[in-house]
């Protein structure tokens, strides 16, 4: 599925709709380079989860966990992770099958270690159509 946004606040929205539907067990990859939303898709994604506090990318803490939704969401940011066996240290597997929803921002960076069945988004500019323009690419891999 492709979607084209135009604005932050319908990037914000489509997320939310996602959060609402999404379910514990659930693990989201999130792509996309530095400045494309990938902040605000969060935001939005954990909005839907029924989360109300601030949201920022866990890009030091390599995960933050936001547990006052519906179900908790668990933030990663691996974009700083050198070598995926780095994971093993957070104690990742606890998380990708755990009670929650997981959201990993530069998860191409950890592939080999992203489960079956995790919802790959994609998020591009194209500065031709406008500076607040987003194409949203959602892939189900199994």
């Amino acid at each position: 599925m492709t979607v084209e946004t135009w604005s932050e606040r319908e990037t914000f929205e489509f997320a939310k709709r996602l959060g609402k539907n999404a379910e514990a067990g659930s693990v989201i990859a999130l792509l996309g380079d530095l400045g494309v939303g990938k902040t605000v898709f969060a935001k939005g994604l954990a909005s839907g989860l029924g989360i109300c506090e601030p949201i920022s990318s866990p890009t030091f803490t390599i995960v933050q966990i936001y547990g006052e939704g519906r179900v908790p969401l668990y933030h990663f940011d691996v974009y700083r992770i050198a070598d995926p066996e780095e994971m093993d240290e957070i104690g990742y597997e606890d998380y990708f099958f755990g009670d929650g929803v997981c959201l990993v921002e530069w998860a191409d960076l950890i592939r080999e270690l992203m489960p079956e069945n995790t919802v790959w988004i994609t998020i591009e500019k194209d500065v031709e159509k406008g500076f607040d323009y987003r194409k949203i690419e959602v892939k189900h891999e199994t």
